[in-house]
């Protein structure tokens, strides 16, 4: 044990997967959090057939948690940063000029700044001791607090909300539902084809081309084998 503080981190990525970092795409908070909350929802089906009497609501999906986290940035020269090396007098919060705004523009860029070329926001994965989350910015809220003369901001919170994020073929496999009307993810076997797939999936196998297109599979004559085919939600046609 070094006894060196631990702070909580945001680690960027481009990709749902967490396999593209973003460059620079990370920030270690200056103060580690004093609580953080998780908001959890169970989505319930209540929808009823015309002329029918009321049923109790159905169980629908336990969508992933959300997260809340509130930011502290000071520069006024009161904090230590306990996790450096050196004498508490070497790792103090100093303003080198521009207050907090660098601070500032570091931590947006890796939790806020929208990802141009996915067309998406970064995929953030949020460390700290046993919490591990995976998810993107929901909302965000910056509190400038103290000034200097020229108005330069020295101290200021965020408060942020984060969308909780998990893989397709995680969350199927904890929902573990075999219901035709959810999402599906299937590894490809030995003699497996992609109409046989989608029969066994929706009970027909006319929906395969649906499937092709959205997995892009140009040739759905050529599968390979241990390769992983996603089977959505499809509105079913008679």
């Amino acid at each position: 044990m070094t006894g060196e503080l631990i702070k909580l981190r945001i680690k960027a990525y481009k990709d749902e997967k967490f396999t593209e970092k973003v460059a620079d795409g990370e920030f270690k908070t200056l103060l580690n959090p004093e609580q953080y909350k998780f908001n959890y929802k169970i989505e319930q089906n209540e929808d009823q057939a015309p002329g029918t009497s009321a049923a109790a609501p159905r169980f629908n999906k336990a969508p992933p948690a959300n997260l809340e986290l509130e930011f502290v940035f000071d520069r006024t020269g009161v904090i230590v940063d306990y996790g450096k090396p050196g004498t508490a007098d070497d790792n103090v919060f100093r303003d080198e000029g521009n207050g907090i705004i660098d601070d500032i523009e570091q931590f947006k860029r890796v939790i806020f700044e929208y990802n141009g070329e996915k067309h998406k926001p970064n995929y953030l994965i949020i460390s700290w001791g046993t919490l591990l989350f995976k998810g993107t910015l929901s909302e965000m809220e910056i509190t400038f607090k103290l000034f200097k003369p020229n108005g330069t901001p020295l101290r200021a919170t965020a408060r942020t909300k984060f969308k909780g994020f998990v893989e397709d073929n995680l969350r199927v496999a904890k929902e573990n539902n075999s219901s035709p009307d959810l999402t599906h993810i299937r590894e490809v076997k030995e003699g497996d084809t992609l109409p046989l797939m989608t029969f066994r999936i929706y009970g027909d196998s006319k929906y395969y081309l649906e499937v092709a297109r959205v997995n892009r599979i140009t040739n759905f004559r050529k599968l390979s084998v241990g390769q992983v085919i996603y089977f959505p939600p499809i509105e079913k046609t008679s």
